[in-house]
């Protein structure tokens, strides 16, 4: 049996790798069309590799998700995130999870994944072919054909893994759509929002841990860590803001009205409570001087002046108007997104080949016989923290199989 593997990326090595130790008398043979191999795993997570995630939830590890999360569920129980940091130690890279649940090797260097990788790849006697850019897939008689750009050669397999991961543009997935694969239009996913006409960027560099922020006029919400940064805001929060509303920010063209609630409380009256207590507490302090919530003092200063406060405004002398002023600038604040700023390390796509053309529980398409489905290419995807590598290692095991 002769396997072809198109994408020398995270989830073309891993189903590779998987393909061959399920069959190893078959010959497998890694497609890349560039001269680089696992290029994005190089460059991930500042070049250490945020390799999974710590989540031991199924549950709550398919939340992260806003594209796949239903079909992940369920495939998740075959391999997850302990059976990743298992998969790695077994072969000699110890993992290590930091506080916020992100796992990296302990060696904190990617080289470390790709070692594990071209290792294991060379123990198995996994062929791998660069410069190799597929133009056409001719399905015939039980087998594929492909047919490369520049080359008159056309190669034959018995069985084929699509990894070639996300497509900037639909343009980059026409071949599989010829075959009969439905494609949804692919646009960014987690980018951070530009801010060209407010002010808070004069704040770049401050972190607020906790807060909520919101897309007005839609149902979009996340919470988590937010950076302000001299072009607008980043962080978590707001990654995961554009994760989930990848498309409807593509549609209204990355224009909208950024609720913040800096504080992460929901009810208006317990931040009213808060102030009152303040109040009760250092009543002759200026307001500059007494932080609410121990919010960053730059901050502070700048969102009471924002409440058209005068910053050397004692406590005790704030009336009713002051107080709903500075309690709503704390739990409703607005600022205007015009355009987004895409991570170039993280650069991850909202689109592919729509689940609706994929057997999930083998990723074989549902169209072409033979031919299978991991990562990223598919219409799935994953907010920031190691959750795009963890679909890439799931879907690649189960196509591995070749069931």
């Amino acid at each position: 049996m002769k396997i072809g593997i198109i994408g020398g990326g995270a989830a073309g090595f891993f189903s590779a790798i998987q393909a061959k130790e399920n069959h190893p008398d078959a010959e497998v043979v890694i497609l890349e069309k560039s001269q680089k191999l696992l290029s994005k795993v190089k460059i991930s997570g500042g070049g250490r590799c945020n390799v999974t995630n710590g989540c031991t939830s199924i549950a709550e590890l398919s939340k992260a998700y806003p594209r796949g999360e239903k079909k992940l569920k369920k495939v998740f129980r075959e391999f997850y995130t302990q059976d990743t940091i298992k998969w790695f130690e077994e072969r000699n890279v110890p993992l290590v999870t930091q506080e916020d649940n992100c796992v990296f090797p302990v060696s904190q260097d990617s080289q470390s994944i790709i070692d594990c990788f071209m290792t294991e790849s060379e123990r198995l006697g996994i062929q791998i072919e660069t410069g190799r850019l597929v133009e056409q897939l001719i399905p015939q008689d039980g087998t594929i054909k492909i047919l490369f750009r520049g080359n008159e050669l056309v190669h034959e397999f018995d069985k084929v893994i699509v990894a070639t991961g996300g497509s900037p543009k639909k343009e980059g997935l026409v071949w599989l759509e010829k075959l009969g694969h439905k494609i949804e239009a692919p646009v960014p996913s987690l980018f951070t929002f530009n801010m060209p006409n407010e002010t808070v960027t004069e704040l770049m560099g401050i972190v607020v841990e906790h807060t909520l922020t919101a897309i007005q006029g839609t149902k979009l919400k996340s919470n988590g860590p937010l950076l302000v940064t001299h072009w607008g805001m980043s962080g978590p929060s707001i990654l995961k803001l554009s994760a989930f509303g990848a498309r409807i920010l593509a549609e209204a063209g990355y224009k909208a009205k950024l609720q913040v609630n800096w504080v992460n409380v929901q009810s208006y009256e317990s931040v009213m409570q808060e102030l009152r207590n303040i109040i009760k507490t250092a009543p002759k302090k200026q307001i500059q001087n007494y932080r609410a919530y121990l919010l960053p003092e730059r901050l502070w200063h700048f969102l009471i002046l924002k409440a058209e406060i005068p910053l050397s405004k004692k406590w005790n002398e704030m009336g009713k108007k002051d107080l709903n002023k500075l309690c709503n600038i704390l739990k409703n604040d607005v600022y205007s997104v015009e355009g987004k700023t895409t991570f170039k390390e993280e650069f991850v796509t909202c689109g592919g080949v729509s689940l609706e053309s994929i057997n999930f529980s083998t990723m074989e398409s549902k169209v072409v016989p033979n031919l299978y489905f991991a990562g990223e290419v598919m219409d799935v995807d994953g907010i920031t923290g190691g959750y795009n590598f963890q679909a890439a290692w799931t879907t690649g095991f189960i196509a591995g199989k070749l069931k």
